[in-house]
Formats: C-alpha cells, sequence, structure tokens
C-alpha cells in the first residue's frame, strides 16, 4: 500500500510566538523554514492589527485581514525572508517592544513564476507537496476570466484580496455549498455569514489548474492588482471542512486524520460572529482557550469558556457553547493545518497530548 502523506507537516507549516523589541533587525528564527506567507498579530495590545506578507508582492508590503485597506508600504516592517524565519524593524503593529506575537508561516516554492494556463497570466509562488499557492495577478474586468493557481489540483479554500484600493476580503471554500449554486458562496473577513455574488466566482468552481472569476471589486475589476492564496487538502497535512454545531460543552467531534497545528472556524450559516483562530503554541491546552479573531484588531481572548477546542491526535473537539464555533443547529467552516499525521508512512498512530 503506498502513502504520500507528509510526514513532518512542521516542513511546511509553523506557528512562532515571539517578543517584539522595537528595534531594527530583529530577527525571528525557529520557524523551520524560509516562509513564504507570513501573518503576524500582536497578542498583548487591542488596536493592533493583523500583517500578512508574502514573497509575491515583497518585503515591507503588507495587508490586513481586519481591514479592507489596499496594500501598504511600510519600511519598518518585514524587511527580510530569512532561510530559518523572518526580520523585522521597529514597527509598532509587528515588532512592538515588550509585547507577545503570534506568527503563521506557510512554506510556497521559495521562489516565483510566470503562469499562463488562464485568460489572464498570473505569476505564481506553488508548492505542490504541500498543496499552497500564493497568486497575483491584475483584474481585467471580464466575467468569466481564469488565473492559473500552480497546485495542479483542485483548491479546497482561496482567499483573495485586492491590493491596489480598498475592498472586502473574498473567500473561497469548498464546503460553502447551500443554495441552487454552490460555487458562488464566499465569505469575507468579517462577521458575515456567506454570501452570494456571482460577480465573486462567477458561479464556477476552480480546477485542477485555473480558478475563475466575475467582474467584482473583490476579484476582477480591470487594472487593479489582487493578490490570492490558495489551499488543496493533503492527507494528514490540511483539512478544510464543516460541522453543525450542538451547543453544548460536550460539542462536536471533527476528524482531520491529524493532530492540528492550526484551527480557524467560522460559522457560516448565519452573521454575527468572529472567525476563531486556535494554533497549538498559545496558551490553553486542553481545552485550548486562547484564540485570536482574524477579523478584528483586538487582543488574544485567554481564559475563555465558550469558543474553546480539545486539540486532539486525530482531529478537534467542541467544548464550549460559544455561538462561532458550536451554535447549536448552524454550520461551521474550518481550514485546519496539522502538527502531525494521526498514522505517518511508518503506520504508526501518533498519540494525544
Amino acid at each position: 500500500m503506498s502513502y504520500s502523506i507528509i510526514d513532518k507537516p512542521t516542513d511546511y507549516f509553523n506557528t512562532k510566538l515571539y517578543t517584539g523589541n522595537f528595534s531594527n533587525n530583529h530577527s525571528i528564527t525557529g520557524v523551520g523554514f524560509k516562509p513564504d506567507l507570513v501573518w503576524t498579530k500582536n497578542r498583548t495590545d487591542g488596536g493592533e492589527w493583523h500583517s500578512w506578507f508574502d514573497v509575491i508582492r515583497g518585503v515591507t508590503k503588507r495587508i490586513y485581514s481586519n481591514e479592507t485597506n489596499a496594500e501598504e508600504t511600510a519600511s519598518n516592517s518585514l524587511i527580510s525572508f530569512d532561510s530559518d524565519g523572518f526580520t523585522l524593524n521597529a514597527d509598532n503593529n509587528v515588532n512592538k517592544s515588550g509585547k507577545n506575537f503570534a506568527s503563521w508561516n506557510w512554506l510556497g516554492a521559495n521562489g516565483t513564476a510566470s503562469n499562463s494556463n488562464g485568460s489572464i497570466t498570473s505569476t505564481v509562488s506553488a508548492n505542490t507537496t504541500a498543496g499552497f499557492s500564493i497568486v497575483s495577478y491584475t483584474g481585467n474586468g471580464t466575467s468569466g476570466a481564469t488565473i492559473g493557481h500552480g497546485l495542479g489540483v483542485k483548491p479546497s479554500c482561496m482567499i483573495i484580496k485586492r491590493t491596489s484600493a480598498a475592498a472586502n476580503w473574498a473567500i473561497y471554500h469548498n464546503r460553502l455549498n447551500s443554495g441552487t449554486n454552490p460555487e458562488v458562496k464566499y465569505l469575507e473577513f468579517n462577521t458575515n455569514g456567506e454570501l452570494d455574488d456571482a460577480g465573486i466566482f462567477n458561479d464556477t468552481a476552480p480546477t485542477s489548474s485555473v480558478f475563475t472569476v466575475g467582474n467584482s471589486d473583490k476579484s476582477n475589476i480591470s487594472g487593479s492588482t489582487y493578490i490570492a492564496y490558495c489551499f488543496a487538502e493533503k492527507q494528514g497535512y490540511s483539512k478544510f471542512g464543516s460541522y453543525v454545531g450542538n451547543g453544548n460543552a460536550d460539542g462536536s467531534f471533527i476528524y482531520t486524520g491529524f493532530k492540528p497545528a492550526f484551527v480557524m472556524v467560522k460559522k457560516s450559516s448565519a452573521s454575527g460572529s468572529d472567525w476563531n483562530l486556535h494554533d497549538n503554541k498559545r496558551p490553553g491546552f486542553n481545552v485550548n482557550n486562547s484564540y485570536l479573531a482574524p477579523n478584528e484588531n483586538a487582543a488574544e481572548v485567554t481564559g475563555n469558556t465558550y469558543q474553546i477546542f480539545d486539540l486532539l491526535s486525530n482531529g478537534f473537539k467542541c467544548r464550549g457553547a460559544g455561538t462561532g464555533t458550536n451554535a447549536s443547529g448552524e454550520t461551521m467552516i474550518y481550514m485546519a493545518f496539522a502538527e502531525s499525521p494521526f498514522v505517518g508512512n511508518n503506520f504508526v498512530p501518533n498519540n494525544a497530548r
């Protein structure tokens, strides 16, 4: 029997915690690889934004998941992607003195390539082993335009942001399947539930080579630039799914096939709830009761008794009645990345903590 499971997920995704010092050339090491996507957040203070950096847009270029703003150039922010992490200058949003930060890091190709699979030529940094690519393109305003993503398999999730001007993020997830045209459904980084707009993905699901866009400002305005983070599910490493909450502390168990290192959940069937981000590095285990909201500038919530999970050897289990993670009868979508597979290529199961 042949397996293609990633035995060491930390070669492709890793959470790194650090303390800011508000000095130039502050080197953050211990990521384990040279990241192509770095997402950072001040855990200590409210009012600080979620900063996203990637290798295609380049150093000092950041966008914010809690804002609709265009890309910002911040010379004192992230100034290099390094072999074992990244380097920061004296910027409060990513390096405030004495403050605790989290960073989430993904490995792409450590380089870029032109992709002409779609009607719009894109620039891509693709890691087909881990099912992750970063894609940049310039919109043409044509409904039905296609963009090559470089994964070689159909993406399960895509996170898209207009970078040249303000616009909401557009998030495709393969489990947003209510209604007669499930491909149209999408989410934003705010408290809305799933939304329906044919202008985003043109009523068309992505293929193994391209994704399709309509003519919305969120995905394809002529002359505007966009960045897309594309993820394909990989056995033992990543999972993109949904579950229905039951509203009590003995909550739903969600099988992923691995011990999660990162779980991000959003109630999709109704509006009014934040996104919830948990990982295996921040305090609380088990239950994992420390979370951040990617759509908010708030500080980390700790000791929470509602939006909480157990992170297990083969999945995660809701342990609170929070409306954003386990509301009774409501559907939640999630994206998860592994600390270790439940059963690796050596056929030996991992143990829960």
